[in-house]
């Protein structure tokens, strides 16, 4: 789902760096040391299945996990995201150093949506399969808003890119319903031995 260098407007480009410093602000306020070794196990995470690709058509598609950490790491899911698009750029050339912006944008504010379906879940009664199914809407959701943000970014950057733009949406409709799976079945393991390490879990007593 990276967007490549040379494909993307200056003021797109420009946004990009700057929505991401504010996001990365807001997000990052009041950090601890503690929470740094969690945050690292997710975007090693992240960056391990973004390195699977599959080509469809004229673009590829990968799992995202977005969804995922957003589930686990709540706000801080856009730090992980952050330090795995900067590794995926400079080490392995992935999109590329000038849409890093846009790239953190797209993928980290799919976790931050993903996290914020999650949190719905407290508004509805206790049931004992809410989590798995608040788990699966939020791993499809942080795709689907990934997927949403790629296209916009296309649309805005010229014509040429429009159809681009609605392919590569179309393209990750698959992908939503893997990871819907997938952050479901992860939710049920971990419900079962380390509920804990579910945002926002409350400890019943």
């Amino acid at each position: 789902m990276h967007i490549a260098d040379g494909i993307l407007s200056a003021p797109v480009l420009a946004g990009g760096f700057g929505g991401t410093a504010v996001l990365a602000a807001v997000t990052m306020r009041k950090m601890n040391l503690e929470e740094i070794p969690k945050i690292s196990v997710m975007s090693a995470v992240f960056f391990v299945v973004n390195l699977i690709h599959v080509p469809i058509g004229p673009t590829s598609v990968h799992l995202i996990m977005n969804g995922l950490v957003g589930v686990i790491l709540g706000p801080r899911a856009f730090a992980a995201i952050m330090l795995g698009v900067l590794l995926q750029a400079f080490l392995f050339g992935f999109g590329g150093v000038t849409v890093i912006g846009v790239n953190c944008i797209m993928l980290g504010g799919g976790a931050l949506i993903a996290y914020f379906v999650w949190q719905l879940r407290h508004r509805f009664p206790h049931g004992s399969r809410l989590e798995v199914i608040f788990g699966a809407l939020a791993g499809a959701t942080g795709v689907f808003v990934s997927g949403l943000i790629l296209a916009l970014a296309l649309y805005t950057s010229g014509e040429a890119y429009w159809a681009t733009a609605g392919y590569a949406l179309a393209a990750h409709v698959p992908v939503m319903i893997i990871e819907a799976i997938v952050v479901g079945a992860c939710v049920t393991f971990l419900k079962k031995t380390r509920p804990d390490i579910l945002w926002g879990h409350v400890q019943k007593v």
